[in-house]
């Protein structure tokens, strides 16, 4: 995730300005009060440096942590594992396909397209589902990412 979030301003008192590659946005994070024991291990990055800077994990347990849960930004307020994640010409998230099948549009063209394109993918099994969805988006100028 240090290759999707970026800290690019620290701005004292445990608060940083965060850029998203995939969406440009930019957003301001503070870890979160009961986090900042946590956050101030860094061992978890020496570990794994492309790691989201943010993710921690308890010595203890072993178990993750976001040490920003409560100003996350929205693309990890939104995340779910998805199968295919389509990107607008400029890189930014313009939909996703979740779970087997599943269509989300983050935009109206997006949207008209899957519409247009549904009738053509019907009957294919999952690899020429997939293979289909990424040609009909890429000549459309859209980025697709497996």
């Amino acid at each position: 995730m240090q290759l999707v979030h970026t800290i690019t301003e620290d701005r004292g008192n445990y608060t940083f300005i965060v850029y998203n590659y995939y969406s440009g946005d930019v957003k301001e994070v503070r870890v979160d009060a009961d986090k900042t024991a946590l956050f101030e291990d860094r061992s978890s990055l020496e570990r794994l440096p492309e790691a989201c800077p943010f993710l921690r994990f308890d010595t203890e347990t072993g178990k993750a942590w976001c040490t920003v849960h409560q100003t996350r930004p929205d693309i990890c307020r939104d995340y779910c594992c998805w199968r295919l994640l389509i990107c607008d010409a400029q890189g930014r998230r313009a939909g996703r396909v979740l779970y087997q099948r599943t269509f989300l549009t983050d935009n109206a063209a997006l949207g008209e397209l899957w519409e247009q394109m549904k009738p053509k993918l019907f009957g294919l099994d999952d690899r020429e589902w997939d293979d289909a969805v990424i040609s009909i988006l890429t000549k459309a100028g859209y980025r697709v990412r497996e």
